[in-house]
C-alpha cells in the first residue's frame, strides 16, 4: 500500500512537521527511530524508505541497458557457449519439423559443404563460417552474444543539435570530439567496416529450375538438330533421293531400330526412375547401381552387335524387299549395314551415361554430344562429294558407286557414334562418377528393372513393326513412282524436319520433369504428378501448335531450300510429305508427355497396349494409302496416317492415365489451351502460307524464292499468331514472353 502523507502522519501523532518535510519519529511507534538521512554521490538526499530497496540488484553497477531481459539472456549465453559440432544431444521435447515432400534430395542437388572453420567460429551453430553466412533472427543474436552490446538511446536524436560538432548533416573539415551519452553509444559513431557480402539468395523455385534445365537441353538439341539438318542435306546431295539414297536410309535405320528393340526402350523409360531411386536410397548415392547397369548394357550390346553383323543380309531383306531383290542395291546395302550395325554398342553406352548424368541433375551433355557425331558425318560425306561429286552431277547410283566410297561412308558413320559416346566420359568424371566394371548383378534391383523393361521391349517391338511396314511400302512406292523423292528417303527427311520441334521442346521439358514426376509417384502424390504433366503439356504446346501449322503452310519451301541439291522435283515431293506430317505433330507431342506419367509409376504394360493400337492403325492406314493412291502420292498418305494413328492413341492413353490419377488430369485447362492456340494458328497459317506461295510463284522454287517465302511468310505467320494469341489472353504465351523479356533484361 502507499505510504501516508507526511503531514497527516505528523498531525495524527501529536508532533509537528519539520521544515525539511521529513516524517516524525512518532509515526513509527514508541521507541522507533528513523535512520538519519544520507546523501548520495550526486548530492541528493535518499529517502529513508527506499535507500535499501535495490541492494539485491545484481545489475546495479552495470549499464541500465543491461537490465533488458533479451540482453540478460545474451549475457548468460556468452557465459555458456554452445557445444562443439557433433556433441549436442537432441532434446526429446523438440522434434525436427516434418520434411517437405517436394524438397530436393541433398545427395542429388546440394553442393559439397564447406569444411569446418578454425578459431573462435568453430563453436558457431552447425559449424557455419560467419564470414560467408548471413544470420537472421535468433542466429544473429547468438553469434553476437560474446560481444560488448549496448542498446542505443532512443531519444538521443532529439538533443543531437545541442551537442558540439553537430553540423546539421553537412561534413566538417575540422575534427571534433565525438560526445557520448550515459544510456547509449556515441552519437556519431564511426562507420563500421563493410561486412563480407553474403551469398546471393537463389531466385525462383521449381518452375525456374525446370525452365533453366529445359533451356540448356533445348539449346543443345537445337544445335544438334541444326547440324543434323546439315548432315541430311550433305547425305542427300551425295547419294541422291533415288534407289541409292533409299538403300543408305535402310542400312542407316537398322542400328537404331535394333537398339530400340533390344535395349533402348528400357533404358529410356524404365531405368531413369530406377537410377533416381537408387541415388535417393543407396548409401553410395547410386554409383554402384549405375556401374552395374552400364556393365550389363555393354555386355548385352556387344553380344547383340556380334549377332546382327552376321545377320545383315537377312535384316536388309526384312527391312526392304525392294532393295534386297536388286542385286546391286542388296550388295551396297549389306556393306553399309555391316559398317553401321556396330554403332548399336556406342548408342547404348551414350544413352546410359546420359541417363546417369540426368539423374544427377546434369542435362546438357546428352543433348550436346550428338553435335560431334553430326560434325564427323558432315566431314565424311563432304569428303565423298569432294572426291566423287554430287549425285546430281554424276547420276551416281547403286551400280556406279565405287567400293572405296562405300567404305569411306561406312567408316565415317561408325567413327561419328564412337566420338559421341567417348565425349560423355569427361562429364561423368566432373560429377564425381567413376566407372568400374561390376558383374555382381544378382540381388541389386536390376532384375526388377529387367522385368519392367519386358513390356517396354514389347512396346518398341510393336512400334517398330509399324515402322517396318511403312519402310517396305515406302521403298516399293518410291521404286514405282516416276518422281524421285517419293520413297523412304523422302519420308525420313520430311520426318526429320517434322520431329525437330518435338525433340527440342517436348523432349527437353519432359527430360527435366521426369525425375521429379518419378519422385512424386514414388511418394504417392498423384496431385503433383498431374500438375507436372499438365504443365509439360501446356508449356510445350505454345511452340508445338504454331509450328505444326507452319509445316502445313510452308512445307514446300522448307524442303526445296534444304534438299534442292537432289533436284527441285524431288525436293517438292518431300515438301508435300512434310505438309501431310504437319498437324500430326500435336498428338505426337501429347502422346509423348502422357506416356511419361505411366513410366513414372513403373507401368510399362499400358504404354505397350497403347502403342500396339497406334502401330496397328498406322500400318493399316498406310497399307490402304499404298493400295488406293498413285505411287507418287502414296507416301504422302502414309505421312498423314502417322499423325492420325497418334491422335487415336492419345485419346486412349488420356483416359487410362486420368483413371490412374484418380479421375483428374486437368483436362479442361489443357484442352482450353490447345483450342485457343489452334484458333490463333489457323488465320496465321492461311495468311503466311498464302504469302509464301505467292513469292515462290514469282521468284521460283530455287534458293532465292524459298528463302524469301520462309523469311517473309514465316514472319507474317508468327506475327499474326502472336497478335491473335495475345488477344485471346493465353496465359502460357504471356508467361513465355515475360520469361524471354526477363532474360533479355527488358
Amino acid at each position: 500500500m502507499n505510504a501516508p502523507y507526511d503531514g497527516d502522519r505528523g498531525q495524527g501523532s501529536g508532533g509537528s512537521a519539520s521544515g525539511d518535510g521529513r516524517p516524525y519519529a512518532g509515526s513509527q511507534g514508541t521507541g522507533g527511530q528513523v535512520p538519519p538521512p544520507q546523501s548520495s554521490s550526486d548530492g541528493y538526499q535518499q529517502d529513508a524508505y527506499l535507500q535499501d530497496a535495490f541492494d539485491q540488484d545484481p545489475y546495479r553497477a552495470n549499464d541500465l541497458a543491461a537490465q533488458d531481459p533479451v540482453t540478460e539472456a545474451l549475457y548468460d549465453r556468452a557465459a555458456h557457449p554452445p557445444p562443439p559440432p557433433g556433441t549436442y544431444q537432441a532434446q526429446p521435447l523438440y522434434a525436427p519439423p516434418p520434411a517437405n515432400q517436394y524438397q530436393p534430395d541433398p545427395r542429388v542437388w546440394a553442393q559439397t559443404p564447406a569444411p569446418e572453420p578454425e578459431g573462435p567460429t568453430q563453436y558457431l551453430p552447425y559449424g557455419d563460417d560467419a564470414r560467408t553466412t548471413q544470420f537472421v533472427g535468433v542466429d544473429d543474436l547468438v553469434t553476437q552474444a560474446s560481444e560488448e552490446h549496448h542498446e542505443p538511446d532512443a531519444f538521443a536524436h532529439l538533443f543531437r543539435d545541442q551537442q558540439p560538432g553537430y553540423t546539421g548533416g553537412r561534413p566538417t573539415t575540422e575534427p571534433v570530439d565525438t560526445p557520448t551519452t550515459a544510456l547509449g553509444p556515441p552519437l556519431t559513431p564511426p562507420p563500421p567496416a563493410a561486412p563480407a557480402p553474403a551469398p546471393a539468395p537463389k531466385k525462383g523455385g521449381r518452375a525456374s529450375s525446370l525452365m533453366k534445365s529445359s533451356a540448356v537441353m533445348a539449346a543443345g538439341t537445337l544445335v544438334s538438330r541444326l547440324t543434323g539438318f546439315v548432315r541430311t542435306m550433305v547425305i542427300t546431295a551425295a547419294l541422291g533421293a533415288g534407289l541409292l539414297g533409299d538403300t543408305w536410309t535402310v542400312a542407316y535405320t537398322l542400328p537404331t531400330m535394333i537398339y530400340i528393340l533390344t535395349v533402348g526402350g528400357g533404358l529410356n523409360s524404365v531405368f531413369v526412375p530406377q537410377l533416381v531411386r537408387a541415388m535417393k536410397e543407396d548409401e553410395d548415392g547410386g554409383e554402384a547401381y549405375a556401374n552395374r547397369l552400364l556393365t550389363l548394357v555393354m555386355v548385352a550390346l556387344a553380344a547383340i552387335v556380334a549377332l546382327v553383323v552376321f545377320a545383315a543380309p537377312l535384316l536388309i531383306h526384312l527391312m526392304s524387299s525392294t532393295v534386297a531383290n536388286d542385286p546391286d542395291a542388296n550388295s551396297v546395302g549389306i556393306t553399309f549395314a555391316r559398317y553401321c550395325l556396330p554403332t548399336i554398342f556406342f548408342m547404348g553406352v551414350h544413352v546410359v551415361m546420359g541417363q546417369i548424368l540426368n539423374a544427377r541433375g546434369k542435362f546438357g551433355a546428352m543433348m550436346w554430344t550428338p553435335v560431334l557425331n553430326n560434325i564427323v558425318m558432315i566431314f565424311t560425306f563432304g569428303m565423298f562429294i569432294w572426291v566423287y561429286g554430287t549425285a546430281g552431277e554424276t547420276s551416281m547410283g547403286v551400280t556406279t558407286i565405287p567400293d572405296d566410297g562405300v567404305r569411306l561412308l561406312g567408316i565415317g558413320t561408325l567413327l561419328g557414334l564412337t566420338v559421341q559416346a567417348l565425349a560423355m566420359i569427361p562429364y561423368l568424371r566432373e560429377t564425381g562418377f567413376r566407372f568400374r566394371l561390376r558383374f555382381d548383378w544378382k540381388g541389386h534391383g536390376l532384375g526388377k528393372a529387367v522385368k519392367l523393361a519386358k513390356w517396354t521391349v514389347l512396346f518398341v517391338l510393336a512400334n517398330q513393326a509399324g515402322v517396318l511396314v511403312v519402310t517396305q511400302l515406302a521403298t516399293a512406292a518410291g521404286e514405282a513412282s516416276p518422281v524421285k523423292g517419293t520413297g523412304i528417303m523422302g519420308y525420313s527427311n520430311a520426318q526429320l524436319i517434322w520431329g525437330m520441334p518435338q525433340a527440342i521442346i517436348t523432349v527437353s521439358v519432359m527430360a527435366a520433369l521426369l525425375p521429379r514426376i518419378s519422385r512424386s509417384a514414388h511418394d504417392g502424390d498423384p496431385g503433383a504428378v498431374r500438375d507436372d504433366i499438365s504443365s509439360g503439356l501446356r508449356t510445350s504446346a505454345v511452340a508445338i501448335v504454331p509450328v505444326a501449322f507452319m509445316f502445313v503452310a510452308l512445307g514446300v519451301p522448307m524442303c526445296t531450300l534444304l534438299f534442292g541439291s537432289s533436284g527441285t522435283e524431288a525436293a517438292q515431293s518431300m515438301g508435300y510429305i512434310l505438309m501431310a506430317f504437319g498437324l500430326g505433330l500435336i498428338p505426337y507431342s501429347v502422346q509423348y508427355v502422357v506416356l511419361r506419367g505411366f513410366y513414372a509409376y513403373e507401368d510399362t504394360r499400358t504404354p505397350f497396349y497403347n502403342t500396339v493400337i497406334v502401330a496397328a492403325v498406322n500400318a493399316a492406314a498406310s497399307a490402304v494409302c499404298y493400295a488406293i493412291l498413285p505411287a507418287q502420292w502414296a507416301v504422302v498418305g502414309m505421312a498423314f496416317s502417322y499423325g492420325l494413328a497418334y491422335a487415336i492413341g492419345v485419346g486412349i492413353a488420356w483416359r487410362r492415365l486420368r483413371k490412374r490419377l484418380g479421375g483428374d488430369l486437368d483436362g479442361a485447362n489443357v484442352v482450353r489451351t490447345y483450342a485457343r492456340l489452334c484458333l490463333a494458328s489457323v488465320p496465321a497459317a492461311v495468311i503466311g502460307g498464302g504469302i509464301g506461295y505467292a513469292l515462290t510463284k514469282v521468284l521460283g522454287h530455287g534458293a532465292a524464292g524459298s528463302i524469301a517465302a520462309l523469311v517473309i511468310g514465316g514472319a507474317v505467320l508468327l506475327g499474326v499468331f502472336y497478335v491473335a494469341a495475345r488477344k485471346m489472353r493465353i496465359e502460357e504465351l504471356n508467361s513465355m514472353v515475360g520469361m524471354v523479356r526477363g532474360r533479355l533484361g527488358r
